[in-house]
């Protein structure tokens, strides 16, 4: 038997609750539209013209700007009006509001919440009793029947009704959530109008509140968040487990810093790949690209005659002061990581070489001639002094933390910022589309490539000044492995034109902890590596499936 509604609201019912609100607000509204009219509306009107007459190209220049004088002597008179009604369309405000608060929830929202509650259990009740009714029917047409495809045919159709009622409920249960949605947002659709959209921190976060509320899906959050959560809660197992088998607290201030010490020269290299990866692209090189950066900057930086020779000749820069030295070590850096990036970057870009192939080309070349040229030979260490110039300690904070923080902000700004930023969302996108709308998806792809390698060149820099040296050919093996899946786990889509800064220093952090967690515990780190796997296949999973959802 159906469920009986009870105290469900009808449409009609609330908008009768709604009448008293709607025609106080709205006379009041009406009062304030009569003073605005020739005030505050008119001010915007003559400044959106203003705007719109310095793009005209039909006038000429004194045209334009007599047509502006004439406006501008309106807009005086204008600003003059409103200035004169300010005082009490703020009264008017104050009063609406006063009411809203006082009115709006007790008056009708409270009932329309109360009903939507009620309709909710109406909903999912007559769902129930639908689905025994069904599975009731469908017992006694089996029991009717003996012919095997007859069978077949009666559970197929079961199990359509089945979804049918499933589908109903669904459908239900989305009309009950979008009518409370809808009553709760009306009253801010009441303060824009007063307000002319301006809202209060608290009003913008309520509504920010309510939004993801009603947007909420638990499957969506599982496949975005899903990683975060399972790496989230190895991670407090850790802090539990690590104490009591190596006697030594993880999570201190000390650790922490460790952490975000060692993610630093870390995120550039991510910050690199997360821009190829933004082009459905990968980098295989970025490992040999820390090696040769590691082992140049070494060679440069070294104080005296270096222990190992490149290509039979040995170096000493000791001569240049070490400022220079420090600097030279850097460009020496970013110029040879950019022409290998951007070698990789012409073939993917001219000949739609997949960037996977491009860079291993780039992984076998530079580590043939790193090697060949120092014989495998690991340099001796940079200047003592140039650390604690270049990253020193405040305390015990670490400023080579700054330079990562430096990196995020500089390239957020060029993804969000900049028209480079938006063509390398379009061409990931769909680079057809970029290509028709006139972007240069040549140039774009370079482009990120060209940035990949000066990102290279810093964090290669970089990583040589925190080690103090010791580059050689070797160093950075399976780097690249990590900043692509500190880049996927950050959520930046191997699909293309999917990803934010934000998420890629996320990733970053994650990884970087969970192996010095593991580290710290003892765990081989070779077993480090089934981790890092397992990961990988899990996030680039959960990536495949909400591409696939939202195709």
């Amino acid at each position: 038997m159906a469920p009986v509604k009870t105290n469900i609201l009808t449409a009609e019912q609330e908008d009768k609750l709604r009448q008293s609100i709607d025609e106080y607000v709205g006379s009041i509204q009406a009062k304030i539209d009569a003073l605005r009219a020739d005030g505050t509306d008119k001010v915007l009107d003559i400044q959106a013209n203003l705007d719109s007459l310095k793009r005209d190209r039909i006038y000429t220049k004194q045209e334009k700007e007599s047509i502006a004088e004439g406006w501008r002597k309106e807009l005086e008179k204008a600003k003059a009006v409103e200035a004169k009604n300010k005082a009490e369309v703020s009264k008017l405000i104050a009063d609406a509001e006063t009411y809203l608060k006082a009115h709006f929830n007790q008056d009708y929202f409270q009932y329309v919440a109360a009903s939507c509650k009620e309709e909710k259990s109406f909903a999912q009740e007559k769902y129930r009793a639908t689905v025994a009714e069904l599975n009731q029917e469908h017992q006694k047409a089996l029991s009717k029947l003996t012919d095997a495809h007859e069978i077949k045919d009666e559970k197929y159709v079961h199990k359509n009704r089945l979804f049918d009622a499933k589908m109903q409920l669904t459908k239900d249960l989305q009309e009950v959530k979008d009518r409370r949605h809808a009553a709760y947002e009306h009253k801010f659709h009441l303060i824009d109008l007063l307000r002319m959209s301006k809202f209060t921190v608290g009003e913008t976060l309520a509504q920010k509140v309510e939004n993801y509320r009603y947007t909420f899906n638990t499957r969506n959050f599982l496949l975005k968040n899903g990683l975060y959560i399972a790496i989230l809660v190895i991670f407090i197992a850790l802090c539990f487990i690590t104490p009591a088998v190596k006697g030594v607290q993880l999570l201190t201030v000390n650790n922490v810093l460790n952490i975000l010490q060692m993610a630093s020269p870390r995120m550039f290299l991510a910050l690199g790949v997360a821009g190829l990866i933004m082009l459905a692209g990968t980098d295989l090189s970025i490992g040999r690209m820390m090696g040769m950066g590691m082992t140049a900057s070494t060679i440069i930086m070294h104080k005296g005659i270096n222990t190992g020779s490149v290509f039979g000749h040995t170096f000493d820069f000791t001569g240049i002061p070490v400022v220079g030295r420090v600097v030279l070590a850097l460009v020496v850096c970013i110029v040879l990581c950019t022409i290998f990036t951007t070698i990789a970057g012409f073939f993917t870009a001219k000949f739609k070489m997949h960037p996977f192939i491009a860079t291993m080309a780039n992984m076998l070349v530079i580590f043939g001639l790193v090697t060949y040229g120092t014989k495998g030979v690991s340099f001796g260490a940079i200047e003592t002094t140039i650390p604690s110039m270049i990253i020193p300690k405040i305390g015990k904070f670490p400023t080579i933390i700054l330079w990562a923080v430096a990196a995020v902000v500089i390239v957020w700004f060029i993804w969000n910022k900049t028209t480079f930023g938006k063509n390398l969302y379009a061409v990931g996108g769909n680079p057809e589309a970029a290509s028709v709308s006139g972007i240069s998806v040549f140039a774009v792809t370079v482009g990120a490539f060209i940035l990949a390698g000066i990102l290279y060149g810093f964090g290669s820099w970089l990583e040589c000044i925190r080690m103090v040296g010791s580059g050689s050919a070797a160093y950075g093996q399976g780097w690249e492995m990590d900043a692509i899946a500190a880049a996927v786990v950050g959520g930046v889509s191997f699909t293309g034109g999917i990803g934010k800064i934000s998420g890629v220093v996320v990733g970053v952090c994650i990884f970087t902890a969970l192996t010095y967690s593991l580290t710290t515990l003892g765990i081989d780190t070779n077993l480090q590596f089934v981790f890092s796997g397992i990961i990988i296949l899990v996030a680039v999973t959960l990536d495949c499936l909400k591409y696939v959802q939202k195709k």
